[in-house]
């Protein structure tokens, strides 16, 4: 079987983690990357033989399989369409789109085109939630009442100047923490609750506006460094999904609270969860099986989990198998992201 030839749109996450997690993959052979300013570098970087300025001329330019799109969420739309038209597989990073029109014409598409496509919702495949997500397929917690995603960081404190001026600073172009992290929160509340949520209620905040660069400049950011969010997954289930990143604590938990037992992991983030179960007095610490690939976390701390990712989309293109994030998983998270503010303007 011939190996899967894949074209990537985006050279920041997609150099740093979807050529490297390609490259190791059995499956698919990394051809292509796709940038309007640094494709050039990336590829020689990552020894990607070709390079282009743009989704359009890549698909023009080389014969894919598959396209991967890692650009920024404004760029989405446009490549998923031009892949999708192309007749590509798809896999699409987080977010989905930057409205729900958006995302609704993309997943409409995809159904059009009839190839695979997918969402890179890689933290499905985190040890600790496979752990979870069994415990709870197996009955162990009883009727599930709460789920909790929660992340508490430093990285948009006032006198943090890690990040520069660019469009992860600007809401009209799809950045912020909303962007970042929200919809994996949502999509692990949905895939641990087993189906998507019937109502969202939440609210974005930003704290720190007025942002200082690694050079000392300063400019203004309109995005959240904060979310916070409650949904109803129906049944008595409910789910909080929240993320802040203005404060000295770093800390990463993912709980689900049953009539039985409860589940909670916690670590710094998703690469070092500790997972314990909760039973009236009770409490046990289980061990988790380390992933197969985490060794690759030395090149990037996601690989170990977009790796099996791969597996699943893998398994999607050559047998049609379910188990993969779909663009219908990435419509939900994108409903979600939408009904706390983000893709607004007014």
């Amino acid at each position: 079987m011939s190996k899967l030839r894949v074209g990537i749109v985006g050279s920041g996450f997609g150099g740093a983690v979807h050529a490297p997690a390609y490259a190791l993959h059995p499956r698919f052979e990394v051809v292509a990357i796709a940038s309007p300013s640094s494709a050039a570098r990336v590829a020689r970087e990552r020894k990607i033989a070709h390079a282009f300025r743009s989704t359009e001329e890549m698909l023009a330019g080389v014969e894919l399989d598959v396209v991967s799109v890692a650009s920024p969420p404004f760029d989405h739309h446009r490549s998923v369409l031009a892949a999708l038209a192309a007749g590509k597989h798809v896999l699409c990073e987080k977010p989905f789109a930057l409205t729900v029109a958006e995302a609704d014409e993309m997943l409409a598409a995809s159904e059009r085109a009839g190839t695979a496509a997918a969402l890179a919702f890689e933290f499905r495949y985190v040890p600790a939630i496979i752990a979870i997500k069994e415990l709870i397929d197996n009955g162990h917690l009883g009727a599930l009442r709460e789920i909790e995603v929660a992340r508490l960081s430093r990285e948009l404190l006032e006198r943090n100047t890690n990040r520069g001026a660019s469009w992860w600073f600007s809401r009209e172009k799809g950045g912020g923490l909303a962007n970042a992290v929200m919809p994996h929160f949502f999509d692990l509340a949905n895939y641990l609750a087993g189906r998507p949520a019937r109502e969202t209620l939440g609210m974005l905040r930003t704290a720190n506006p007025r942002r200082t660069g690694p050079g000392g400049e300063t400019f203004e950011s309109d995005v959240a460094d904060g979310a916070f969010a409650y949904a109803d997954h129906g049944l008595g289930l409910v789910a909080r999904c929240s993320a802040d990143a203005t404060t000295v604590v770093e800390s990463t938990t993912v709980a689900v609270h049953g009539e039985t037992r409860s589940v909670v992991a916690n670590g710094t983030f998703f690469g070092d969860l500790s997972v314990f179960t909760i039973a009236d007095d009770e409490q046990d610490e289980l061990e988790i099986a380390p992933s197969p690939h985490a060794k690759h976390a030395v090149v990037h701390g996601n690989l170990p989990f977009f790796l099996p990712l791969l597996d699943a989309f893998a398994e999607r293109i050559d047998l049609g198998t379910p188990g993969v994030p779909t663009f219908a998983d990435g419509l939900a998270a994108q409903r979600q992201l939408d009904a706390i503010g983000y893709g607004r303007t007014g």
